[in-house]
């Protein structure tokens, strides 16, 4: 059974139940707790945390996913993967255990002619809770499995929580048993190799506290309404489905292996380290589309700098496997062809996706070359320095830095005749990864703070938001919190959080930056300086009472700055109009990833295949400009998500969105999803002037404009420079780049000049300064302050000038240059071969003088360089360097 017919399989087993089907969400969601999406229930998370009614009472989805906590676990086992396909079934307050335990049992073991899986019952087990004998009760009273195939397991592998205060409850786990040649008899808690779990059953039934029942404490009470979240991995089914071993043989994964058989000219299954290689490519194919397909872009942090680590794994493996040419292309166009019958927006969208991972690649291969320099480098000075063991430090700083994993490492070195300090390396990784486990403990007190504001949303509801139509209304207060504590009145002076029944401020979202403005009162003036959702439609208005006393169950008059939110409309108009031009210029593969509209200032961030020109830019700002004189009414209206795409409005990646979808008209010019304000009329934006435009990491480009008012202000001001430097020139002001360019290279070329004759100026000195040699121990030492002003490449020609004067005999030159005016110090130290030989390494110097001016530095044994921030301690970096040479002599 394929795979694609298991996911259809399962939404219609649950569609015939009452289940609406509900599409996966993308890969990254508003989420602080977590990177990626990474199990079937997160969509569904403000549900089950109570921040958001369920608009159904029982959905049933195919969830994408990817966990990334073992990337350098992939491949080497057949265990390990980073992407894959979540089925679950979930119940809102509707059935529960015995409902679910049907649900599944039913699907699993009916018929494939009736629409089921058709798996053997015999080879069906189950595991319950230690402390949930209901559930065990009823796998025996509703299925088919016996008592003896029913097994209780403790809170660490049978309860679910979230890591934090809120729902839980105890699991139920379905497993498959493959056969005595798989592993022992005794079922899964003797051996999950060869009993493998298929799916598990979250009886959310719990409300924990501070301690969870995973580590044996008891539950803090009952969550009010009982809910279901079950999660099967479809890519466990299609293993057994599909009479395979693994996921890498599975219809959807094993064609990535067969290409890269095809471009490697060797075979799957016929040596282990190649099929380690296999693996990776095969998986990390499959999760670097599904990434960049959901709007990821590679990049040096967070989900970037992931995807950047998947794919340049790729162009390593490959490598490895004796593939010099690129890849990624090859590969985006497999995992296309086998995911988009599932996903179609990867075929819409392959253009972008390909174009991104071309470019990722280029890039790796011109890091590739730096790195394996870097890496010639470190062999030198290990051999130079008779060690036969490369520094873990610097296996280390070739994999973070430059990308190398450890076993290119080991593979370049042993070539090489060296062997790694493995050791040492992985401590390294180690403590990365203790660092990586802190920053994400951190990131998991994501939902400790919000249950003030959860009570609220259960106590009151949603806050009404009138900010599309009116800017200034009547609300009442409903709850005023200082310090995160609810408190009935503040006075003058408080910084307070307010939270209202109904308000026009709009909460940042969206790119669009909060509204600010006033409450008044009677007897009380408030100020409102920013505003957010704190859970899905609850405003949090962050205020300062400035006079009076503000208490609950007050009703104020909500007044935006009305000045400052039309700024912001016609910026935020100006980013739609923006994104359609560029979308004109460079196509679908110019897909918007991030925004920004603030007052009178735009900032947009898109996807594009290759560097932007000035000449495209130009395009698009006339282009934008010309649109303007149209003067289009911008019509905003709600419908179908099903609707917005037949009308063929722009959704952006990342972004989730319901079945009913608010949708922004600009004319057939522009259409996209947005939960934004906006002008009424284009004409009201004046003019948009695009005035910066940069790369903000690979493949992605920024540009920023000014909008209205600040447009024109920006205009008038380059007007009158432009008109200020023709007349400064005495040319007319299209002849002004020629004119000034004119001026630069004769700049250029006498600061060359200069700079010659600094240079021999300085060189000059070389015979006075080397007169000036001392003798420590039969060493002749050179340590002077040059004149001010002498720069770095001076003071080495200058160091490599007094060495040759000093002739063959042992010899090290420090010097010193000092900036009077900045207040620093640089500072270089040579060291002859004769002074080498006598135990004498100019990086292994430096340490010794560097603190005495608020300095450090490095470098090899016979040049070393680096500066400081005190001047004043040049004398007695002189004597510290002296006192070092004498000791490291005798």
């Amino acid at each position: 059974m394929q795979t694609h017919d298991i996911n259809h399989r399962f939404l219609e087993h649950f569609r015939g139940a009452g289940h609406t089907v509900v599409p996966s969400a993308s890969l990254i969601l508003d989420d602080p707790t977590l990177l990626f999406v990474n199990a079937g229930m997160v969509q569904f998370k403000p549900y089950f945390l109570g921040d958001a009614p369920a608009p159904y009472p029982r959905a049933t989805s195919i969830q994408k996913c990817v966990r990334t906590g073992d990337i350098d676990e992939v491949g080497k086992t057949t265990r390990h993967n980073t992407f894959f396909q979540m089925a679950g079934n979930f119940s809102f307050g509707d059935y529960f255990k015995d409902g679910a335990i049907e649900l599944a049992w039913d699907l699993l073991t009916k018929s494939q002619a009736d629409g089921g899986y058709g798996l053997d019952p015999a080879r069906l087990w189950a595991t319950v809770y230690e402390h949930d004998a209901e559930a065990a009760d009823l796998w025996k009273r509703l299925t088919d499995i016996p008592a003896e195939r029913i097994q209780t397991r403790d809170g660490e592998d049978n309860y679910w929580d979230m890591g934090v205060p809120g729902p839980g409850g105890p699991c139920s786990e379905i497993y498959y048993d493959r056969g005595p040649e798989y592993g022992r008899d005794g079922g899964p808690i003797a051996d999950e190799d060869r009993y493998i779990e298929i799916w598990n059953l979250v009886f959310m039934q719990d409300v924990r506290g501070e301690l969870s029942p995973k580590k044996g404490h008891a539950p803090i009470g009952e969550l009010p309404t009982k809910n279901i979240d079950t999660g099967l991995g479809i890519e466990r089914l299609a293993c057994i489905l599909q009479g395979v071993e693994n996921v890498y043989e599975t219809d959807l994964v094993r064609p990535v292996i067969q290409k890269a058989e095809e471009l490697s000219g060797r075979s799957y299954g016929a040596d282990e380290t190649d099929d380690v290689r296999f693996r990776v490519i095969a998986d990390h194919a499959r999760s670097g589309l599904m990434l960049i397909g959901d709007g990821v872009t590679p990049g040096n942090d967070g989900r970037g700098y992931v995807l950047r680590r998947l794919l340049r794994r790729i162009v390593r493996s490959t490598r490895l496997l004796g593939v010099q040419e690129p890849v990624l292309g090859e590969f985006a166009a497999v995992v296309r062809d086998a995911m988009s019958p599932g996903y179609p927006e990867l075929a819409a969208e392959f253009d972008r996706i390909d174009s991104v991972m071309r470019n990722e690649e280029e890039a790796f291969r011109s890091t590739l070359t730096t790195g394996s320099k870097i890496f010639d480098v470190a062999v030198t000075d290990t051999k130079k320095s008779g060690d036969t063991q490369l520094p873990g430090s610097k296996a280390f700083q070739l994999h973070d830095t430059y990308g190398f994993p450890i076993d290119l490492t080991l593979e370049m070195a042993a070539e090489q005749g060296l062997s790694v300090d493995e050791q040492g390396f992985r401590e390294l990784m180690s403590e990365q990864r203790e660092r990586a486990k802190e920053d994400a403990r951190a990131r998991k007190s994501g939902h400790g703070d919000l249950s003030t504001y959860r009570n609220f949303l259960d106590e009151h509801g949603t806050t009404e938001f009138l900010g599309y139509t009116d800017l200034q209304a009547e609300s009442r207060v409903l709850g005023v919190l200082v310090d995160g504590r609810s408190v009935s009145s503040a006075g003058a002076g408080s910084e307070v959080e307010l939270i209202l029944d109904r308000t026009p401020f709009y909460a940042e979202g969206g790119g669009q930056v909060a509204d600010t403005g006033v409450l008044v009162g009677p007897s009380v003036r408030v100020e409102v300086h920013d505003v957010q959702r704190a859970v899905p439609g609850l405003f949090v208005h962050s205020a300062t009472v400035v006079a009076g006393e503000l208490g609950v169950d007050t009703t104020l008059e909500s007044e935006v700055d009305r000045n400052r939110r039309h700024a912001i409309e016609r910026s935020h108009s100006a980013t739609h109009l923006v994104h359609a031009a560029v979308r004109g210029a460079y196509g679908k593969r110019a897909a918007q990833a991030g925004s920004l509209n603030s007052p009178g200032r735009m900032r947009f961030d898109f996807t594009a295949p290759s560097a932007i020109s000035a000449d495209v830019l130009g395009g698009v700002e006339e282009e934008v400009n010309a649109y303007l004189q149209n003067d289009v009414e911008v019509q905003s209206y709600d419908t179908t998500m099903d609707r917005a795409m037949e009308l063929g409005a722009v959704a952006l990646f990342g972004e989730k969105y319901g079945d009913q979808v608010r949708v922004v008209d600009m004319g057939d010019y522009s259409r996209e999803l947005c939960g934004g304000t906006h002008v009424s009329r284009i004409g009201q934006l004046g003019v948009v002037k695009l005035v910066t435009d940069s790369s903000v990491g690979s493949g992605v480009h920024r540009v920023e404009a000014l909008v209205g008012m600040d447009a024109m202000r920006h205009i008038s001001k380059e007007s009158l420079l432009v008109n200020q430097l023709a007349e400064q020139f005495k040319v007319p002001s299209d002849q002004l780049p020629e004119r000034i360019a004119g001026v630069v290279s004769k700049l250029r070329s006498a600061e060359k000049e200069l700079a010659q004759l600094r240079v021999a100026q300085v060189l000059q000195s070389a015979g006075t300064l080397a007169d000036k040699a001392v003798d420590v121990r039969g060493v002749s030492l050179v340590a002077e302050q040059v004149p001010d002003g002498v720069d770095g490449g001076s003071l080495r020609a200058l160091a490599g000038e007094i060495r040759g004067r000093l002739g063959s005999r042992p010899a090290v030159v420090a010097l010193f240059s000092v900036d009077s005016e900045g207040g620093k110090v640089g500072f270089l130290v040579g060291v002859n071969d004769a002074a080498q030989d006598k135990g004498l390494a100019a990086g292994k110097l430096v340490p010794a003088f560097a603190g005495e001016v608020d300095g450090r530095g490095g470098g090899k044994a016979d040049t070393a360089q680096g500066g400081g921030a005190n001047p004043a301690g040049v004398t007695a970096a002189v004597n510290a360097l002296r006192a070092e040479l004498d000791r490291v002599v005798s």
